[in-house]
């Protein structure tokens, strides 16, 4: 019985600044791999929509920090209280900032307050920019206070180049024509992307078929017919 397809998409294993796809951020990226680095007082914070590569950006961070020797702490903001660790000379990474309880917005508002003298360095993210936070008003004025990137979003032409790249890593030839495909067909956010890209792989592989624009249609059919898809 053939297999449905599943179109899951699966973080990168072991996400690192070097495999981040940069495009427009190459700003961004170097002010994230400087944060790394054992130094002084530095904030970050970075915003984009679900997809755009926040979480890849932070887990990156933290991975090139503890390579160089500096303390980190990645603190997901459902599960931050009312005291924040805040190791003198290490990272405070915290994702999703727009989650974070009453008690957990004052306690990085004092974070903030003591990070310069403690050579602590914050590395935020949120899915807005500072003013649309729903946050402490003294707390949104110290994040707009620190350095502000928006997570710029990939061209099709980047997209387009990064999946040619990753399909050549893979031994697989994937033409113009089925890119073009996936880029209108399917979600465009690139974790989405390299999720078909995965499937038409191990499709590829089972069937015995070059990757083509039909094998690519009849997983889409396969999936969109699934109960549960959406």
């Amino acid at each position: 019985m053939p297999q449905q397809l599943t179109l899951d998409i699966r973080p990168e294993r072991n996400p690192t600044l070097d495999n981040f796809v940069a495009g427009a951020n190459a700003e961004l990226v170097a002010r994230l791999r400087a944060a790394a680095q054992p130094r002084a007082f530095d904030a970050v914070y970075l915003w984009g929509p679900a997809g755009c590569g926040r979480s890849h950006l932070l887990q990156a961070t933290r991975a090139a920090a503890e390579q160089a020797g500096r303390r980190v702490i990645l603190v997901a903001a459902e599960e931050a209280g009312a005291e924040l660790p805040c190791p003198p000379g290490g990272l405070l990474i915290v994702d999703d900032i727009d989650r974070l309880g009453a008690a957990a917005q004052v306690a990085l508002f004092r974070a903030f307050n003591s990070a310069r003298l403690a050579g602590l360095a914050l590395l935020l993210a949120g899915p807005a920019p500072p003013l649309e936070l729903r946050l402490r008003e003294d707390l949104r004025t110290r994040i707009g206070q620190a350095m502000v990137y928006r997570v710029q979003p990939l061209g099709d032409e980047e997209k387009a180049a990064t999946l040619h790249s990753q399909a050549g890593q893979r031994g697989l030839r994937v033409d113009d024509e089925v890119i073009g495909y996936m880029l209108r067909h399917t979600p465009r956010d690139l974790p989405s992307l390299m999720a078909v890209l995965d499937e038409l792989d191990r499709a590829s592989l089972e069937r015995k078929r070059p990757v083509t624009v039909p094998l690519l249609k009849e997983m889409l059919t396969k999936f969109n017919s699934k109960p549960n898809a959406s």
